[in-house]
């Protein structure tokens, strides 16, 4: 029985999920009791069996909106110049 692979989309989205309190701490750059707080206050997370799990861009923009200001966590594939314009721009815009 031949298995199928998982479309690209599926893959994408495995590998930009967080899974459990160090994960999501780490992405962050935050501690874990601060994490559950905010967890506690409308950070995105959902429950899969006995882990906690999130997606690093429903992070981003969650941080985006209760910060009001488009925040963007840097990850080891981010490109730092897209970044780096993007927020120029955006203060140009704004300010």
């Amino acid at each position: 029985m031949q298995r199928r692979s998982r479309s690209k989309s599926a893959k994408d989205e495995e590998e930009n999920q967080l899974k459990g309190w160090q994960q999501i701490s780490e992405f962050l750059g935050e501690p874990i009791s601060v994490v559950h707080r905010w967890a506690t206050e409308g950070m995105p997370v959902r429950r899969e069996g006995r882990f906690v799990v999130t997606a690093n861009k429903e992070l981003n923009d969650w941080m985006g909106r209760i910060s009001g200001k488009p925040v963007h966590v840097a990850t080891d594939d981010t490109d730092l110049a897209s970044e780096l314009k993007r927020a120029v721009s955006f203060a140009r815009h704004h300010h």
